[in-house]
């Protein structure tokens, strides 16, 4: 597979993977570090605020504005393990088993309001991928993304809200922990969920997944990875983050996600050192009243979505996450200042874009 585009949806067998793992040896090499580089233009579509759903009989969707995220490179800093109970939805991504005896967090039901605190110091392995990571002791895959009680909103049931609740997780699910994707193939189930008569999503998903570029970068709405460049460090994804509704325009149900990743890599072509990428992704979508939006059944519209990368390429545009291995990186510089990657208590930061330095990873 070419490094970064997709490839006809093709990914490497579960047994291969397995064989890396199996073949690996104990420990894990220096942390990778990438200091700031030249500020860029994060590629995307992303709005200042949610857009108003259109009448259906005169139904244009608006072109998304594109706004700047972070694309980070990881420090690694701190140690504490934990791996909780199994993703009840199926789809648990990556990660290894870790302390059983740590505590771990509660769920997330409103934005923190500190950052986690610096866990003991270590270096993540094979055996133990988020060693000196806070997602040490958060839950795995769909355990992680908190759902609140549903009650009826606009024109929606408490029972379809329920649904509809349900639904969006599973596109989070298929956008970000489903093994397949995440291993390059083609979010097939996730873009099932997408309204198809919103015209500009739709070819802007078909555009980056085909061929990425500055403009159309799929990985602003889907965690992908070259195969040939990075395999998962065990077998399960950190999760933290939450879902919030309300009531949109027109009587929608307005769905938003705030949700970070963490994914442990280790080189394609072998040996034990492990990085992890950061991933938080901040996602609003409406449930439109089919008798006032065109739409399908079963199928939301992307109103919003911004995301920060930590360690997943600087100015990279190849379609797929790039982590650094070998403590490579550019050269030192102070532009790009410093980010915590575990902060969740603001909302993703626009402005300038451009490439900083993880605090920790």
């Amino acid at each position: 597979m070419s490094v970064g585009g997709e490839k006809d949806g093709s990914s490497v067998p579960d047994e291969v993977w397995a064989e890396f793992l199996r073949t690996s040896g104990e420990g894990a090499g220096d942390a990778p570090k990438e200091p700031s580089a030249r500020a860029r233009e994060v590629a995307g579509r992303l709005r200042d605020r949610p857009a108003e759903p259109t009448p259906w009989r005169a139904h244009t969707p608006g072109r998304p504005r594109r706004r700047n995220g972070w694309y980070v490179a990881g420090l690694v800093a701190s140690l504490v393990l934990l791996v909780v109970a199994l993703d009840p939805g199926g789809l648990i991504g990556w990660s290894g088993d870790g302390d059983r005896d740590a505590k771990p967090v509660a769920q997330e039901t409103a934005r923190p309001e500190e950052a986690p605190p610096a866990e003991p110091g270590g270096r993540p392995t094979l055996d133990e991928p988020f060693k000196g990571s806070p997602a040490a002791r958060w839950a795995n895959g769909t355990a992680g993304i908190t759902v609140p009680p549903a009650r009826a909103t606009g024109w929606m049931s408490k029972a379809e809200v329920e649904r509809a609740l349900a639904r969006t997780r599973d596109f989070l699910a298929a956008s970000n922990l489903d093994p397949a994707v995440l291993r390059g193939g083609r979010p097939e189930k996730a873009i099932a969920l997408m309204n198809p008569h919103q015209k500009d999503v739709t070819a802007f998903v078909t555009t980056s997944l085909r061929t990425p570029d500055k403009d159309h970068d799929p990985l602003l709405l889907f965690s992908r990875f070259d195969p040939a460049q990075a395999r998962p460090a065990g077998d399960v994804v950190k999760t933290r983050g939450r879902l919030s509704f309300r009531e949109g325009r027109l009587g929608a149900l307005e769905v938003t996600a705030d949700v970070t990743y963490v994914y442990p890599v280790a080189p394609a072509g072998g040996g034990d050192e492990v990085v992890r990428v950061i991933v938080r992704r901040e996602t609003v979508v409406s449930w439109d009243d089919p008798s006032k939006v065109i739409t399908e059944k079963g199928t939301f519209s992307l109103l919003s979505y911004r995301t920060d990368m930590t360690n997943g390429g600087c100015d990279n545009t190849t379609g797929s996450f790039r982590p650094e291995f070998g403590g490579g990186g550019p050269a030192a510089g102070a532009d790009g200042g410093t980010v915590d990657p575990y902060d969740r208590t603001g909302p993703i930061a626009g402005g300038d874009g451009g490439c900083a330095t993880a605090t920790r990873s």
